[in-house]
């Protein structure tokens, strides 16, 4: 794929992804990257600054003082194709005959959901409201979903009221979304409310598998989900650090590289 071929998410994606990783860009340079006009990159660069995720300056922009989290729906085109594989590996791993799911949001976690989508056998708990609005059309799937607060950047309903509703639920397996995973840091997030939250649906399954890209693993964010003793199964894929792999792999959780 040809830059000038990125779709307009994608291509804002990659904006942010270089911001949080050197602090500015300059607009020249990215219009001549993506093969697109100056204009055009100076209006990403306005979007993003009227949603606060970077301020411009004169011929380019800078990050704005603040934790970093891109909003979910730039982050579903960072990584696609390996979460793509991540997420038919956890479809395959699934078992079949009746299941009851639990899935946290994420942009993984939303792919598995469109890949289960097919199935007539699903129970399924989730506090994702665009995991939710994948299902709910789905009349053969069950669809239970916790109320709580919602949190823009990851479309999840998050404190007590969901943490309440999942007290009361009993799921086979818990499919969780996290945005690091280290054999030290555990799973990790960068919000502590939508950590708890996630803790909570965790300890109400009896298997739990964690779906995380290769950029995922080795990396410690803010908010520990869990240590990785509560976790049967990691599933990623081939661009994981071996290293970090191989540590997660000593604690005594399964690796699944897919792909």
């Amino acid at each position: 794929m040809t830059q000038s071929s990125l779709r307009r998410a994608d291509r804002v994606s990659a904006i942010l992804d270089r911001v949080s990783r050197e602090g500015s860009v300059d607009a020249a340079v990215l219009a001549e990257e993506f093969e697109v006009s100056p204009a055009t990159i100076r209006r990403d660069l306005q979007v993003l600054e009227e949603q606060r995720l970077v301020s411009r300056t004169h011929g380019g922009a800078v990050a704005v003082d603040m934790a970093y989290e891109l909003p979910v729906r730039y982050r579903t085109g960072q990584h696609r194709e390996e979460k793509v594989r991540v997420a038919q590996c956890a479809a395959g791993l699934l078992p079949h005959g009746q299941l009851t799911l639990g899935l946290s949001g994420g942009t993984t976690t939303l792919l598995l959901a469109r890949l289960l989508a097919v199935r007539v056998d699903l129970t399924v708990v989730t506090n994702a409201l665009n995991i939710a609005s994948e299902l709910v059309l789905r009349p053969r799937i069950k669809l239970i979903m916790t109320g709580g607060v919602s949190r823009t950047q990851s479309y999840e309903l998050v404190g007590p009221i969901a943490e309440e509703a999942l007290r009361g639920l009993n799921m086979e397996i818990a499919v969780i979304g996290v945005d690091g995973i280290s054999a030290r840091g555990g799973l990790t997030t960068h919000d502590d409310a939508e950590a708890h939250t996630n803790r909570a649906m965790l300890r109400q399954a009896d298997k739990v598998i964690v779906v995380a890209d290769g950029s995922k693993v080795g990396r410690v964010c803010l908010a520990q989900i869990s240590p990785l003793d509560s976790v049967t199964t990691l599933i990623t894929d081939s661009s994981a650090d071996l290293d970090q792999v191989e540590a997660i792999r000593r604690t005594g959780t399964a690796v699944v590289v897919a792909g």
